[in-house]
């Protein structure tokens, strides 16, 4: 019911910056929360950052201070600002929306992946 498309993604020499987009559309009445998630080679996939539909938000020790979370006005879209960044940021960054109805119940959509590669 929800489909999730990244943007943005590329190449940054480190300090450099970049802005992440997931636009989401389908059933966006049954997203609770959405996110992003990275996985590294040979690791496994982590928490980047989300943000509730109340506006909460919830970052990685690792990411704290240098990424932010944000989302637009009409709630259906949400991006990561990822400034300072390190080589060991480099990773595919997933875009997840966590959902729930009563039909289904919980379900977690994920974008295809962007890739973000921190490299000088």
């Amino acid at each position: 019911q929800v489909q999730l498309v990244e943007s943005g993604g590329g190449l940054v020499q480190p300090g450099g910056s970049l802005r992440l987009s997931c636009a989401a559309s389908g059933s966006i009445s049954s997203i609770n929360a959405m996110g992003w998630y990275r996985q590294a080679p040979g690791k496994q996939r982590e928490l980047v950052a989300t943000i509730t539909n109340g506006g909460s938000t919830n970052y990685a020790d690792s990411v704290k201070g240098r990424f932010t979370i944000s989302r637009d006005n009409a709630k259906n879209t949400v991006y990561l600002q990822m400034n300072s960044l390190k080589p060991e940021d480099t990773a595919v960054y997933f875009c997840n929306a966590e959902t729930f109805t009563t039909s289904i119940g919980s379900y977690d959509y994920w974008g295809q992946g962007a890739q973000v590669t921190v490299s000088s």
